[in-house]
């Protein structure tokens, strides 16, 4: 059967929510969007608006060096070979990444998600790229496919100084070409400390939708850090224990296994 070919770039609206169940209970949510496109149609997404461009300045842009090997080179043999790590084999099948975008000169993207495809563009492999507002990133592999998948895998990467760098990830995806829905839980000894949560659907990305997002979704950009920083000021003031950054870890790649979701406590 033919298959369609998508657009070189779109945009994801919706919300994330964080919470925190250990020692106490804290949560805080916001609208955002976000971008997907096709790592080899650059060129191609380069004009589909004169908001948005491709390794360039504008008001909404998207450049190489913030993914990956954080260079200015080409994304595609990088995500390739995080797949192949994993066993996944895309026989060159597209990838979409979906991720924030850069707004003027900033960016910052808590995760952002690689979706592997096959030649039939049937859903094949998920690379979750994690970062935090240090400079540091990490990588979780999986293989997946359109619906529901939940992987699990140790964490890695120092991502709060309120939170140890313990525990496991339990990733919760759903996605189809519409709509995501992602749940991030950070679980250690069974009990679920914190959760990360992401819903959205896909609209056409058009100068006018950049100027409605950028004006309604104020979070999607400098505010993701704002944000970030104004909770961590709350959660100083309530006194949780601060963890000094670690050494990082060894390698900046894990395989995430899939599972059959454990009994895990809510305090």
């Amino acid at each position: 059967m033919a298959q369609t070919q998508r657009d070189a770039v779109c945009i994801y609206k919706g919300k994330t929510r964080h919470t925190r169940f250990i020692p106490f209970r804290q949560s805080f949510a916001y609208r955002l969007f976000l971008i997907n496109i096709d790592i080899d149609r650059l060129a191609e997404a380069e004009g589909v608006s004169r908001l948005f461009s491709v390794e360039k300045p504008n008001l909404f842009s998207f450049r190489r060096e913030d993914h990956g090997t954080r260079e200015r080179t080409d994304l595609r043999p990088w995500a390739d070979d995080q797949f192949t790590k994993a066993g996944i084999d895309l026989e060159g099948g597209m990838i979409r990444l979906l991720t924030l975008p850069r707004h003027l000169f900033y960016k910052f993207a808590p995760i952002s998600l690689w979706l592997g495809y096959g030649p039939d563009q049937d859903l094949r492999g998920i690379i979750y790229e994690v970062n935090n507002t240090f400079g540091d990133s990490h990588a979780y592999v999986a293989p997946i496919k359109a619906g529901r998948n939940q992987h699990m895998a140790q964490k890695n990467l120092y991502v709060s100084p309120f939170f140890d760098v313990s525990g496991r990830y339990r990733f919760t995806l759903n996605v189809s070409e519409e709509k995501l829905g992602l749940i991030v839980d950070n679980i250690e000894d069974g009990q679920r400390l914190h959760m990360a949560s992401l819903t959205a659907r896909q609209s056409k990305l058009t100068s006018g939708a950049l100027l409605q997002a950028m004006f309604s979704r104020p979070f999607s950009t400098l505010g993701v850090s704002v944000g970030i920083h104004y909770q961590a000021l709350k959660l100083w003031l309530k006194k949780a224990g601060y963890r000094r950054r670690p050494a990082a870890h060894p390698t900046k790649t894990s395989l995430a296994k899939p599972i059959v979701a454990p009994h895990i406590k809510n305090t």
